[in-house]
């Protein structure tokens, strides 16, 4: 079985890979059947010499290799057919603007295991880069609030090195007494609250969040539960709302009455309750005056978020009246945060934390007869046909 590390070619350049050079040297010993090649490349966070150092091949021509192990989006112009492929394809949710990159990976007979495709039999997934969109997203809006009301400056995390001067550069600042409520309980809700906790914020139950004024910054975290309800006024099941939210409406509003500073890092299920509306913005209770959109889902559960944002430029406001977008740090706006992209500010730290996920959980699949299911639960296209779990994606495939 012969891996290949393959360059990121899609725009704007992607500088994370799976493995870095020590874990795939680790991967190599674990696996000594294996053969591990590296495409050579000139974006890659790790530089071609640092993976020839340890003795890989590092070449321009990986052709020869049986699995192609990449980050994002492949172009469909440097699709190999009768691969098999790992990459965030983003074709599960049936984005439009990927269409044609399943239709050809069917076409070239390519086998696509999609990372987001790579999950236990529960359903929860095994590998992702959610702990440091969570770092980097619950970071950035600190930074735009210090930008905001002027009270500190932090520098940009792609500026930063690693995890470690971004944690130094937090040290160097304090926060106002405010109340932050932070959504979700995953990798990414986990990741920002590595954050709250270096700055020394102190955790707070709902029930004391939501009654008490405080003197010192706090925040709460919200599961799922807390902030949805069921219309019928009966006690709601975590379970049963992942299954069919349709019987719930939203609960936040008692948050928003009471919150900042909104860290959104829940995964938000389709037909589920919005958050909070573009009425709800407008209610003179409404406190919330600043939100790291983690989630990023556009015009969708969080009303604040109109576009996804860039690294390049992160934060823009939401004018709740005219409900349009408005200067970040204009009077009475709501200073957002989205950008979708947020663990390339940390390609480092990503990588290692990625390859780490990789080598415990679908490299070993190829060598002992995939005796978990991982492999199969993962594989979205075979023999230039979708698999029976992923044929709901056929009238997507047809251009329906």
């Amino acid at each position: 079985m012969k891996f290949a590390i393959i360059k990121e070619r899609k725009n704007p350049p992607d500088r994370r890979v799976v493995f870095s050079p020590e874990k795939l040297a680790e991967a190599r010993a674990q696996f000594p059947e294996a053969v591990f090649k590296v495409e050579s490349s000139d974006i890659r966070i790790f530089p071609d010499e640092a993976y020839k150092a340890l003795g890989f091949e590092v070449s321009n021509n990986v052709s020869d290799c049986d699995v192609m192990l990449g980050v994002k989006e492949v172009p469909i112009e440097a699709l190999i057919p009768n691969k098999k492929y790992f990459y965030f394809s983003h074709t599960i949710k049936k984005q439009p603007y990927n269409r044609k990159l399943l239709q050809a990976m069917l076409e070239k007979n390519i086998d696509m295991y999609d990372h987001e495709t790579i999950v236990k039999k529960s359903g929860s997934r095994l590998i992702g880069f959610g702990r440091y969109a969570g770092l980097v997203g619950a970071y950035n809006g600190f930074r735009a609030l210090g930008l905001r009301d002027g009270l500190f400056h932090l520098p940009k995390v792609e500026t930063l090195a690693d995890l470690n001067e971004v944690k130094a550069e937090l040290d160097k600042i304090s926060i106002p007494n405010i109340k932050i409520v932070l959504t979700g309980t995953g990798k990414v809700a986990q990741g920002a609250k590595e954050i709250l906790d270096h700055l020394k914020i102190k955790q707070v139950s709902d029930a004391l969040y939501l009654t008490t004024n405080f003197s010192e910054p706090v925040y709460c975290m919200a599961d799922v539960m807390e902030y949805n309800k069921r219309t019928d006024g009966k006690v709601g099941f975590k379970q049963e709302f992942y299954k069919d939210p349709s019987g719930y409406e939203s609960n936040f509003m008692p948050y928003a009455k009471q919150t900042d500073y909104f860290i959104a890092g829940h995964f938000y299920g389709n037909n589920a309750p919005y958050l909070f509306t573009r009425e709800d913005a407008k209610h003179p209770d409404f406190r919330i005056n600043l939100v790291a959109d983690i989630s990023c889902d556009v015009d969708g559960p969080v009303a604040s978020t109109l576009r996804a944002s860039t690294i390049a430029d992160p934060f823009y406001g939401y004018d709740p009246k005219t409900e349009t977008e408005v200067a970040f740090n204009a009077k009475g706006a709501i200073t957002v945060m989205a950008v979708d992209n947020l663990p390339c500010e940390l390609p480092k730290d990503a990588s290692e934390g990625f390859g780490d996920m990789f080598l415990e959980h679908v490299i070993p699949a190829f060598f002992n007869k995939d005796e978990r299911g991982i492999l199969k639960r993962a594989k979205i296209t075979e023999n230039g046909k979708l698999t029976e779990k992923f044929s709901y994606l056929q009238d997507y495939v047809d251009g329906k």
